[in-house]
């Protein structure tokens, strides 16, 4: 039982939930809620972007086009044709995962540079059609968004966004976890080792990375929808290509291939912003030179980095008793 507790999947999972239940402790003010608030939508993102790039070795640069499509999406039915807003988001999620399969199968037949143009592009075409179809989506100046709302309940106020948030991180983070020691994820691994080899042994990898990129875009999608209505408006600039960067710097930074890395990751690089703002007109300039450092010292990614460390640690400490 001890021993279960101390796994990395429970383990992590435990920290995780009380990180979520004592993190309210430290946060005095809106301001504050707001942040911890984006760092989880965020987070749920990168679960599912990591799911992608970091296991199944799949790069995309478009990945804001998806959470803009949940955004708008749920914002569009429920503002203007008046749907419910949890019926709007499923509808939405359903929509977004169609696109993706539709999309993937051409696109992730290509490899390296090409896959990133590739996706590149189509987050392009949806920042595009975003913001020049301005009847339904109001444009540049965005769109209001209804409160979010379960039958006859309002969900309102940064308290109970907060706790909606961090309760699907949770089931977000729960689910790449099974998928990762599903035989989906067993196949997506061998895939990122070797995309030849994977099929050599049976394993389809044109439909394994469809089944990926679309997974990973649903969680987009209904991360964008939560934003959507948390916010109460939605502009293009959630949907731009420097939005996608931002994404896949948050898995990078925190590690690929570690789920719990990319919820470290979103968490840093939304908040470090924030607490920069001290250097006034340096800002961007730190905040460059600590990715940089980070790069060079934790090439890994910082929870891989960190757990290496750990696990070297623990061998040192066992192999000094076992001399002594």
């Amino acid at each position: 039982m001890l021993a279960r507790l101390a796994s990395p999947r429970t383990g992590g999972m435990l920290a995780l939930a009380a990180v979520i239940a004592l993190l309210p402790f430290a946060l005095s003010n809106k301001y504050f809620y707001d942040i911890a608030i984006l760092a989880g939508l965020n987070a749920i993102v990168c679960v599912g972007l990591n799911l992608l790039i970091g296991y199944a070795g799949q790069i995309s640069l478009g990945h804001a086009g998806f959470f803009g499509l949940g955004a708008y999406g749920s914002a569009i039915l429920a503002s203007r044709f008046g749907w419910p807003p949890l019926a709007a988001m499923l509808a939405t999620t359903i929509a977004v995962a169609a696109l993706a399969f539709l999309v993937g199968r051409p696109i992730l037949r290509l490899k390296g540079h090409y896959l990133a143009m590739a996706t590149l592009g189509l987050g392009v075409i949806i920042f595009m059609v975003i913001t020049t179809e301005d009847k339904l989506t109001g444009g540049p100046d965005g769109i209001s968004v209804v409160p979010f709302r379960v039958g006859g309940l309002v969900l309102q106020g940064e308290h109970i966004w907060y706790w909606l948030v961090g309760a699907l991180l949770l089931v977000a983070v729960w689910l790449a976890l099974n998928l990762i020691e599903s035989p989906m994820g067993r196949a997506l691994r061998a895939l990122h080792s070797s995309e030849v080899g994977a099929e050599v042994v049976g394993i389809n990898a044109a439909d394994h990375k469809v089944m990926v990129f679309v997974i990973s875009a649903v969680f987009a999608s209904v991360a964008g929808s939560l934003a959507a209505h948390y916010s109460g408006f939605v502009t293009p600039g959630k949907v731009t290509f420097l939005h996608s960067i931002e994404l896949v710097t948050m898995v990078v930074f925190g590690g690929m291939a570690s789920t719990f890395g990319a919820v470290v990751g979103a968490a840093v690089l939304t908040t470090l912003p924030q607490l920069l703002t001290v250097f006034k007109d340096y800002e961007m300039m730190v905040f460059g030179a600590v990715m940089m450092g980070t790069m060079i010292f934790v090439p890994r990614g910082v929870v891989p980095s960190l757990a290496r460390l750990f696990q070297t640690g623990r061998r040192r400490d066992a192999a000094k008793e076992n001399g002594a």
